[in-house]
């Protein structure tokens, strides 16, 4: 099913069902980003709001983007701050949306439903500020080649939402493309587990200064 469909359908049952990808990133999102400063922040991939209240908190402005409809209504639903700005957008286009100069971009299980990452890294490049920083949190590669997709269930038949496998060489080459740099890579395994294969990668890249 095309992604922006299935979101939209997945809107009603994303923060009641069990899913340990998602909660899984949020708990890497808020490791990797605890001990960072940031004021202006994008974050790409909202959802339903599972990350943007944590980064409300830190930041003096967030603008929390996502091409799903009804995950933004969800998002809005539960987080009624002013300095949240939610923002309907395929930031596969250009970001006209954007503010100028960001701390952070933070782009969290969004990447699989997208063919061609150098369109979203060269928008990140361009959005941050000299030494600014972008988070990455995706299902893992490595699940991925096990046959691991988003998939939810929508009146007892399984619905899986259009995917497309990224190598870690890939996040990589995106990266240095559009000037940034990685900094911090870090592997998060179910109940900690690392004998077990990874769950989540996540990323630290910085824009060269």
């Amino acid at each position: 099913m095309n992604v922006q469909t299935a979101y939209n359908a997945w809107a009603d049952t994303y923060d009641t069902v069990a899913n340990r990808t998602r909660d899984l990133e949020a708990v890497a999102i808020r490791q990797l980003l605890a001990e960072v400063p940031f004021s202006e922040v994008i974050e790409l991939g909202c959802g339903t709001g599972k990350n943007t209240e944590w980064l409300a908190a830190k930041a003096a402005q967030v603008t929390a983007v996502d091409f799903s409809a009804e995950m933004l209504a969800r998002a809005q639903a539960k987080l009624a701050s002013a300095n949240v700005r939610f923002q309907p957008a395929d930031v596969t286009q250009p970001w006209r949306w954007a503010p100028p100069a960001v701390d952070l971009v933070t782009c969290s299980l969004m990447l699989e439903h997208i063919p061609d990452l150098s369109a979203v890294f060269q928008q990140c490049g361009r959005a941050l500020r000299p030494s600014g920083l972008l988070y990455v949190g995706e299902l893992h590669p490595f699940k991925q080649y096990l046959g691991s997709k988003a998939r939810y269930l929508a009146d007892g038949t399984e619905v899986t939402v259009e995917c497309h496998t990224h190598h870690l060489s890939d996040y990589l080459a995106a990266a240095l493309a559009h000037g940034l740099q990685c900094v911090e890579l870090r592997e998060f395994f179910d109940a900690d587990d690392c004998r077990g294969v990874p769950r989540i990668i996540s990323f630290l890249f910085q824009k060269k200064a």
